[in-house]
């Protein structure tokens, strides 16, 4: 019976959490948490959540970066933690996958604007 068992729990793939965070706009924020297979991708996690179709910037920007192994640091769009990440990194247990939108303005440009009123 014992052996019955791990056979069972050898071919379930093994669940984990993890979590999505958006910030669309100053007033529109998103967030999700997700049961995933162990070793599925930050792309195919965006995918199951719908975000590629939801936001459809968002699809089309993974589109024309699938391929991209190295994440160049301005036209990144998605990490985990603060840290950008390509779309094929395998996520883990509690990752937190943040999509980051582009900035209206640069923020010492803002900081020095507000200062000088």
């Amino acid at each position: 019976m014992a052996e019955l068992v791990d056979n069972i729990k050898t071919l379930s793939p093994k669940l984990i959490t993890i979590h999505l965070a958006y910030a669309e706009s100053a007033q529109s924020q998103h967030y999700l948490s997700l049961q995933v297979v162990d070793g599925t991708t930050l792309y195919e996690a965006l995918a199951k959540a719908g975000w590629l179709t939801q936001f459809a910037d968002l699809g089309l920007w993974c589109e024309q970066v699938a391929a991209v192994k190295i994440p160049t640091a301005k036209l990144w769009h998605v990490g985990i933690y603060a840290q950008k990440q390509p779309l094929s990194y395998q996520l883990q247990a509690l990752d937190r996958i943040e999509v980051y939108r582009s900035l209206s303005a640069d923020p010492m440009s803002q900081r020095k604007s507000k200062s000088k009123n």
